[in-house]
């Protein structure tokens, strides 16, 4: 079983984006039984709090449910519990080697190495707290969510 924890800034629009759409691409694959996919966020601001509407639009757009999803942080605990940490950006990088202690074993990425071809560097998930752009969001999202799966599946 592969175990994957999504990680942005606050875990009410990318990261659990990311962690239903995953969910969605696993199950469509009849992956289910071999994955086990989570998220969290970087900060404190927004624990508790449910995925935020814009974002929950988006995903039933697709026919994508994340009932009952609320935010929480990261823990150290979460790197010895999770094969893969991915961040949506590099800021939420930097805030996972942080939290974790750094990355010993090589389990904290970003979501765009998945979607970037070998050799080039990855871009970052478009934030769209600040963007309002949800569509380029869900693109980024699924791209490297798509990629995630190619590789581990």
């Amino acid at each position: 079983m592969i175990k994957i924890l999504f990680v942005c800034h606050g875990n009410i629009c990318r990261s659990p984006m990311a962690e239903f759409i995953m969910k969605d691409l696993v199950q469509k694959a009849g992956l289910t039984p071999a994955f086990r996919i989570a998220s969290a966020a970087t900060s404190t601001e927004e624990i508790g709090n449910p995925v935020y509407p814009p974002a929950r639009r988006k995903l039933a757009e697709h026919g994508i449910r994340c009932d009952g999803k609320t935010a929480r942080q990261l823990t150290r605990r979460d790197y010895a519990s999770f094969d893969l940490l991915i961040g949506m950006d590099q800021a939420n990088l930097h805030n996972m080697h942080r939290i974790c202690g750094g990355d010993p074993e090589g389990k904290l990425h970003l979501l765009m190495e998945f979607a970037c071809p070998p050799g080039q560097t990855p871009g970052e998930v478009s934030d769209p707290w600040y963007s309002r752009n949800f569509e380029q969001t869900w693109i980024d999202v699924l791209a490297g969510c798509q990629g995630l799966l190619r590789r581990y599946s």
